[in-house]
């Protein structure tokens, strides 16, 4: 049995609401075991006071950072600094990085350099300079509104054909996906594109509102699927193939 990744995450406190926490913590299940838990912040001010109940819950480590001056975040330092040590020093699989602040894109590359996963979670105001240098990056707002409803997602919350349709990078993504890995009769298997799309963007079909990738492929309706009874693996080809 393939051991499950052991996972760093660093929470910035100033920048990610406390009520993403359990989305971030289930997502970050599905990978591997998150080993490492900090979240980084200010204790002694009044904004973040809403945080102890979750830090509680989740098992998460609290570093205080005082403001050393106005205007300058020792926060965003200090996490840059236990990331690297722990890169070098810890048997770590995956970084996660919960943060809405485009300051940790040099870290985040910096990781990636090692072959080392970084899962991204931030708000939609991220810049996107952050987002496309994490493996994969997740919208909070997402994560939160699927807990509120305890099911896939909320129906406000998925993306219909319309709008899936016109998406001109989710087209490419996809469409790109499925040219690199389909076979000489023109379907390609699930699992293979979500392994090339992983290795190639930061794409995640939570952004759509979709827990999977196979149910944002049915929503958009661009290919057409077959699901194998057997082994239940799904395969699509372009509605448009010609052999």
């Amino acid at each position: 049995m393939k051991s499950k990744e052991h996972i760093a995450l660093f929470i910035d406190s100033d920048n990610i609401s406390h009520r993403a926490l359990e989305g971030i913590i289930n997502e970050l299940s599905k990978y591997g075991v998150v080993n490492i838990r900090q979240a980084y912040g200010n204790w002694t001010k009044d904004n973040l006071k809403n945080w102890e109940e979750k830090l509680l819950e989740f098992a998460i480590k609290p570093i205080q950072q005082f403001d050393y001056s106005k205007n300058k975040n020792a926060t965003d330092i200090l996490m840059t600094i236990d990331a690297m040590d722990m890169l070098h020093t810890k048997k770590i699989d995956a970084f996660a990085f919960a943060t809405s602040d485009s300051d940790f894109t040099p870290v985040v590359m910096r990781i990636q350099q090692e072959g080392i996963k970084v899962y991204g979670f931030g708000e939609k105001k991220t810049p996107k300079a952050f987002m496309v240098a994490c493996s994969q990056f997740i919208f909070t707002e997402n994560l939160m509104r699927a807990n509120s409803t305890n099911q896939e997602s909320s129906n406000s919350s998925k993306k219909q054909f319309k709008d899936l349709k016109s998406d001109k990078w989710l087209l490419n993504i996809l469409r790109n996906a499925h040219q690199q890995t389909m076979d000489e009769f023109g379907w390609s298997n699930l699992a293979d594109m979500g392994t090339y799309i992983s290795n190639n963007s930061s794409f995640s079909p939570i952004n759509y509102g979709y827990k999977k990738l196979s149910g944002l492929l049915r929503a958009i309706d661009i290919f057409d699927i077959y699901m194998d009874e057997e082994s239940k693996q799904m395969s699509v080809r372009d509605k448009n193939y010609k052999a």
